[in-house]
């Protein structure tokens, strides 16, 4: 399988940032305008970019269709998410130019709905988001922004979507997430020996290169990075040579 790296870009407000833990009230802002950024993420090397509107996962309203057109003519394949609450909302962010859209809200309060949509999109065209906080001996799912917990666990709802033809899931630790503690490497493995055909996105905690190279030795299929690159723990060009 295949290995990709994918910065990640934040988007609260126009501006990129990165939350702690997914706290709208801890928000650090390091870039006034995401496409200079997304220009010195392509001029290094990369070929994805992981865009995401963290006040429409937040209300449902997507904000980022122009930016995601505007990086879809840069040349970059985007995965773009936040405020996908519909058919249509897909359907105007490929539109736009994004090469995968992320399903997160949908896919934990409306399986079905999303399973529906891998069906009608193509399993390739979207990422089923199931982050997680390790509550009660369990991976519990969570939503809108991760500003809703739920009673759903990781373990239920993965191979639902397995059986409705996902090929590609993002995980987040969000406990890790925009903490620079670390990703963690438990949860891939044992979300691979739950789902081991899919191509797993490790996101959160990621701080120097040895986390990159454990996230890939853990068999997942992509490492999403943010902060570390936001404060120049390494570089792009690094973080592709792993």
């Amino acid at each position: 399988m295949s290995f990709e790296i994918i910065p990640a870009i934040d988007l609260h407000d126009g501006r990129v940032v990165r939350l702690a833990q997914g706290d709208y009230d801890r928000a650090t802002t390091y870039v006034d305008d995401p496409l200079v950024l997304a220009g010195e993420y392509a001029d290094a090397g990369a070929r994805w970019v992981h865009l995401v509107d963290l006040d429409g996962a937040r209300d449902g309203r997507m904000r980022c269709l122009e930016t995601v057109m505007a990086l879809a003519q840069r040349g970059l394949c985007v995965q773009a998410g936040g405020g996908v609450r519909s058919e249509a909302d897909v359907q105007r962010l490929l539109d736009a130019g994004a090469s995968r859209v992320v399903v997160g809200s949908v896919a934990v309060r409306e399986p079905d709905t999303a399973v529906g949509w891998l069906t009608r999109f193509g399993a390739q065209r979207l990422t089923i988001a199931l982050d997680a906080r390790f509550r009660d001996g369990q991976w519990r799912l969570a939503s809108a922004g991760w500003t809703e917990g739920t009673a759903l666990s990781l373990e239920q709802l993965a191979p639902r979507f397995v059986a409705g033809g996902m090929r590609h899931v993002l995980c987040t630790d969000i406990d890790r997430d925009g903490m620079l503690s670390g990703p963690n490497i438990n949860l891939y493995s044992h979300l691979m020996n739950i789902i081991p055909a899919v191509s797993i996105q490790a996101s959160g905690g990621v701080r120097g290169l040895h986390d990159i190279r454990a996230v890939r030795e853990a068999g997942a299929g992509a490492a999403i990075i943010g902060r570390a690159l936001l404060e120049k723990r390494f570089n792009l060009v690094e973080a592709l040579a792993c």
